[in-house]
């Protein structure tokens, strides 16, 4: 089920908020675990066992670290729910890449290959199964108390808005709001302009934006220009954001509504100015989860003096969490060799320049890895940084930009490229500021209006997001095959 669907928007979120504020307090918890459930399996379907044993064997391993034990016993039990976590996740996301590399050395040797495991990829299991390892991490560190109760783990596990493409929550962060919690109105109305706003994000920019982008991935290699490619490149770059970024809006929103609050995950990356920057604001929850659980653990002890290697190790691993292919791998390691680079003079070298020459340098390489995570192939996303380059194959007749330029693709790519810059907090800062120096009743009408103007903008969003989303053809987001 998408948050963009009329099915959701029209009836199963207000029917779900109609029941949570009309039920007593104790069975709001309940009311929210089942409904989490039924949006898991309604969308997932033979995949919710797997969920399920996800959270019972997390909740198991995080009951066993509870109880007094030797430091010994404890780390077997981490270990055993960490390989436990590790298994599910490698078994449904990987075993299938494996078969397929492992075929290409068999059919080499001469010898018969195997056949690929029949195994659907669970929705959200690489968000939930890092739920699942950061939950024990923290209860085996003593940063976190294990949840006595089954149906309290499992909401946290489980909850709707962050189940299928997180943000990856961690225990700590909604601990206390797992007990109880209230909503005020100010809260749960920052909550609904918080989701209008992911809604647009996702239905008016992200999905115009992928009528351009699809097509000219697809092109073939030979009719490729160096053109199309750029347009591609440019229009990928605002999708992948406005898409996950969306979703995120939503999912800490929708949370919001509940008495959540979900941690940021995105903070104007494509205003970075080094590599290093863009991943303090990419994705944060997962870059801080490799850093605190991978990276930290790795810089210690005689693996400091290896911390290129680090780098590089934690890079991979992000590119295979993004999927099971060569392209993620490359695109992976491509990001883990700039920010080895940036420790290793180039940010020092960069500092001296100015900003605009940093913020270009970075949206380049940015723009430039999306080729391989586009694709997820390493061939094709050689093939299109080639044409990118300037060594495309096409003659430009059969393929030309104006092909995929229209009048809704101009204005998502307008509204995109000022959507991605921190325009409305600069605003905002500078009519707090002027704010401050005046009162009277010319403040109060003009703050009246103001607000009056907000609401009329996310009522035309909602509306508009709401008629494309039912009038257009079905586009998941992107992360949803993560």
């Amino acid at each position: 089920m998408l948050f963009t669907e009329p099915l959701f928007l029209f009836l199963f979120l207000p029917v779900l908020l109609a029941l949570y504020y009309g039920l007593p307090r104790r069975l709001r918890n309940p009311l929210l675990l089942a409904a989490s459930l039924l949006f898991y399996a309604f969308g997932a379907g033979g995949s919710t066992p797997v969920l399920l044993a996800s959270i019972l064997l997390n909740y198991l391993c995080g009951a066993a670290l509870a109880r007094p034990a030797s430091g010994c016993g404890r780390k077997l039990v981490l270990w055993l729910g960490l390989a436990g976590n590790l298994a599910l996740l490698g078994s449904f996301k990987y075993a299938g890449f494996f078969v397929n590399n492992l075929n290409l050395v068999a059919k080499a040797a001469g010898l018969a290959p195997f056949g690929p495991p029949a195994l659907a990829l669970p929705l959200g299991v690489s968000f939930f199964t890092f739920m699942g390892m950061s939950y024990l991490f923290d209860v085996y560190r003593r940063q976190a108390e294990p949840q006595s109760r089954l149906d309290n783990f499992a909401l946290y596990m489980a909850l709707f808005p962050h189940l299928i493409a997180g943000p990856i929550v961690r225990l700590p962060e909604i601990a206390r709001e797992l007990v109880g919690r209230r909503v005020g109105m100010d809260d749960f109305a920052e909550g609904v302009r918080r989701f209008v706003v992911g809604l647009g994000k996702k239905a008016i920019i992200a999905d115009t934006l992928a009528r351009a982008v699809d097509p000219i991935f697809a092109v073939p290699t030979e009719q490729l220009t160096a053109g199309v490619a750029w347009l591609g490149i440019a229009c990928y770059t605002l999708q992948i954001y406005f898409d996950f970024s969306g979703y995120s809006d939503m999912a800490v929103g929708l949370a919001r509504m509940f008495g959540f609050r979900f941690p940021e995950n995105f903070n104007y990356p494509y205003v970075a100015q080094s590599v290093t920057d863009f991943w303090r604001r990419w994705h944060i929850t997962l870059s801080t989860w490799f850093r605190d659980y991978v990276f930290f653990p790795l810089s210690v002890g005689r693996w400091r003096r290896r911390l290129y290697l680090n780098l590089l190790a934690v890079f991979l691993l992000c590119g295979l969490w993004h999927g099971a292919g060569w392209g993620f791998v490359i695109w992976g390691l491509y990001h883990g060799l700039f920010l080895v680079f940036e420790r290793a003079g180039l940010a020092a070298w960069l500092g001296r320049r100015p900003a605009f020459v940093r913020h270009a340098y970075t949206l380049l390489v940015v723009m430039l890895g999306w080729s391989f995570f586009r694709t997820a192939s390493g061939r094709r996303g050689a093939e299109f940084l080639a044409a990118l380059g300037g060594f495309a194959r096409g003659t430009g007749a059969e393929q030309h930009a104006g092909m995929y330029l229209n009048a809704e693709v101009l204005l998502a790519l307008a509204a995109g490229a000022v959507g991605c810059l921190p325009v409305v907090p600069f605003l905002r800062r500078r009519y707090e500021t002027w704010n401050e120096r005046r009162a009277g009743a010319a403040v109060l009408l003009l703050d009246s209006g103001l607000r009056l103007a907000r609401s009329a903008a996310l009522g035309f969003i909602f509306l508009a997001s709401a008629a494309l989303s039912a009038a257009s053809t079905y586009r998941p987001f992107i992360y949803f095959r993560f």
